[in-house]
């Protein structure tokens, strides 16, 4: 008898422990998503033993994020704060001795380039420039440090450049003339100023710009980094990607590699001519005998696959290394011997590590899975970070062979588990031509298969892009899992990460093949899994998703119970002239309007509107000039006049994204109340 009552004493205690256990947790919001903090810029001492990194953490009471410096072994011991500054200090760089690490500071109330000992003290600042100081990167001897700043290109000094803007802010007339294009450039109107690459010595010293003259900006705008910048091994001069092009800047792609002096003393000598297409991303080889850079074929064509270029240094030979290998690396490095190249590349619905033989090109992958980044190499094992659909960024490294996984860091370990997220798995199915397609399906959090969940469809932009295996901090399908929604994302024709060919296939079709893979995705996805409730179903989407929610507001208007269009195309003919780079139209859609208005007309929302019918969600931010603001006003304008249940959500303060916390959540609990309203 007593044995009995033990075993139900002990069940009655299981079943206290779970009940406790889920009282302490909660299913996974948009606050648990800011609250997140995130990893980013890892950089491995030049010995191997440590990694210093920026660690950026929501600050609701200012309304945005801050950001300090955070250092740990790379075996994963000893991790501490570095810098503990109420300003931010980020763009980390190790001196080449290892004992002192520089970085971008704002805490002398401007961005500057400081530097700290590793044998303790404190911070000194190191410049003391008029302007913000921007993309720190320290020459291999550490004699130079170069950034970049904001200059007018025909000023002789930074310090002229202030003077002009403080005249310019004195002046009663508010009216600028332009000549010529850009007139503004994704968040920002152009005022002239260009981003220009300084150096000086790193004891002290003025400042020299040595793209004194020209026209261009480096890195590029808007979301190029200090990647795009490095020293020669005997670090007397800089090579640097920019585009100096003229007029035609805003239809073309053609980012060359220039290398320059650091005194200044010669104008800056282009690299790579002879490619019109895109170059970028400079690394030497250890021994400094080899310049490896990332190059596209195709001018005009922003999502062309880029290649590994090696030139033999300084003779300028050169052999592209992965011409046969149908992947795109991004961020990469060599090797300690040289002989082996580490990079990631969009790969079937994740990022992957790969090495690549410097001497054969072959690849051969040795980390699949998750959202791979800045690798980086520490002795005999690779640094890199990792994301994935159910946790932020950390650090992590792997032997070369792929083996012995190790995970670095646990930043976010305690707030993931005081969370309940979903569960997430991935398919493939027949789409467009029976050609193969992935999705990813996140179910709902605490899932019962015996239940009907509705689905948060979701549509990813570029149209080059990809829902993978990442921790996203706007579309982040743990946001619906939360709520009690399955998130179903389908990586359609035009996606990244499964060959050029699929990339391509979008040219002159945005309606078309995408819409047929988002449509076969869903009846697959509704099939394969029964507690999908079929009748309770939504679509949304941003950027090239917005163009798709109103496009399948006209072409397939009888699916979704309701829709979420956040900075979307109605009319890709004027979107053509309210946008500022032409290229990407001019490319996607084969020409301009005037030359060639079917391509413009034949997939073109606007002429499906006498269709709609679906209630939509529209939402749009003031700043965004990539999709401008009119599109959306134009959107629910059309709902409004047509009767169909709308909302307008308007952003005055945030560009193509929404980036303040605040604006973040408010952007969250619209959309989730809006499927509520229609799905629930």
């Amino acid at each position: 008898m007593w044995l009995a009552r033990l075993f139900l004493s002990v069940l009655i205690l299981m079943s206290f422990g779970v009940t406790t256990g889920r009282a302490q947790t909660h299913p996974f919001s948009v606050h648990d998503m800011l609250a997140m903090d995130r990893l980013s810029d890892p950089q491995v001492s030049p010995d191997g033993g440590q990694i210093v990194f920026v660690l950026r953490k929501t600050d609701l009471e200012v309304n945005k994020g801050r950001t300090d410096l955070w250092l740990v072994r790379s075996n994963g011991r000893d991790l501490r704060r570095l810098t503990s500054h109420v300003e931010g200090d980020f763009n980390p760089r190790w001196s080449p001795d290892g004992k002192s690490i520089l970085f971008l500071s704002t805490r002398s109330g401007s961005s500057q380039v400081w530097r700290i000992r590793m044998d303790g003290g404190e911070a000194e600042q190191i410049t003391e420039e008029p302007l913000d100081v921007s993309n720190l990167v320290v020459s291999p001897d550490e004699n130079h440090i170069a950034f970049t700043m904001d200059v007018f290109p025909d000023c002789r000094t930074p310090s002229e450049t202030k003077e002009r803007l403080d005249q310019i802010e004195k002046r009663k007339a508010s009216g600028r003339i332009y000549e010529r294009l850009f007139v503004r450039h994704w968040d920002t109107w152009k005022d002239g100023r260009r981003s220009h690459l300084f150096a000086m010595p790193t004891a002290g010293g003025g400042a020299v710009d040595v793209m004194r003259g020209m026209d261009a900006d480096t890195p590029s705008k808007a979301f190029g980094g200090p990647e795009e910048i490095t020293f020669t091994p005997d670090g007397k001069g800089v090579i640097f990607s920019a585009r100096d092009v003229g007029a035609k800047e805003p239809w073309s792609t053609d980012f060359d590699l220039y290398l320059a002096p650091v005194g200044g003393s010669e104008s800056p000598k282009c690299l790579t001519e002879k490619n019109e297409a895109w170059d970028t991303n400079p690394v030497f080889s250890p021994d400094g005998k080899t310049l490896a850079y990332l190059a596209m074929a195709r001018p005009g064509y922003e999502a062309d696959r880029f290649r590994i270029v090696l030139r033999r240094w300084p003779d300028a030979k050169e052999r592209i290394l992965t011409e046969d290998w149908d992947r795109s690396p991004s961020s990469f490095c060599f090797s300690t011997d040289g002989k082996t190249i580490y990079t990631t590349a969009d790969n079937l619905g994740q990022s992957s590590l790969f090495a690549i033989d410097v001497h054969t090109g072959a690849a051969k992958t040795v980390v699949k899975e998750g959202n791979i980044s800045s690798p980086s190499v520490a002795g005999q094992r690779i640094i890199y970070a990792m994301n994935n659909l159910q946790s932020p960024a950390e650090l992590y490294s792997v032997k070369p062979d792929g083996a012995d996984i190790r995970k670095i860091t646990q930043i976010n370990s305690e707030k993931l588990a005081s969370v309940r997220i979903g569960e997430y798995e991935q398919f493939t199915f027949a789409g467009w031509n029976n050609e193969t397609v992935y999705c990813y399906v996140v179910k709902p959090v605490d899932f019962d298969s015996q239940k009907k969940y509705p689905v948060a469809f979701l549509i990813h932009g570029g149209p080059q892009g990809s829902f993978g295996n990442m921790f996203h901090y706007r579309w982040n399908p743990q946001a619906y899992a939360g709520a009690g929604y399955t998130a179903v994302m389908v990586d359609f024709h035009g996606s990244t990460g499964y060959g050029q060919a699929f990339t391509d296939s979008i040219r002159g079709d945005w309606g078309g093949k995408p819409l047929v893979d988002l449509q076969k995705g869903l009846a697959v996805a509704l099939e394969r899994y029964p507690w999908m409730d079929s009748d309770r179903v939504g679509a949304l989407g941003g950027s090239f998703g917005g163009y798709m929610v109103n496009w399948i507001a006209g072409n397939w208007p009888d699916r979704f119970r309701c829709l979420v269009n956040h900075d979307g195309n109605l009319c890709e003919r004027m979107a053509y002239y309210d946008t500022e780079e032409l290229w990407f139209p001019e490319w996607d859609h084969i020409g301009t309007p005037w030359d060639n208005p079917e391509h413009y007309e034949k997939q073109n929302p606007v002429n499906f509107v006498k269709n709609w019918k679906t209630p939509m969600l529209v939402i749009h931010g003031a700043l965004d000039y990539r999709v401008a603001d009119t599109q959306g006003l134009g959107t629910f304008n059309a709902l409004q006049r047509r009767g169909i249940p709308s909302k307008l959500l308007y952003f005055p303060d945030e560009n193509h994204w929404v980036l303040k916390p605040h604006n973040s959540i408010l952007w969250h609990e619209t959309v989730i109340a809006w499927l509520d309203q229609w799905l629930k």
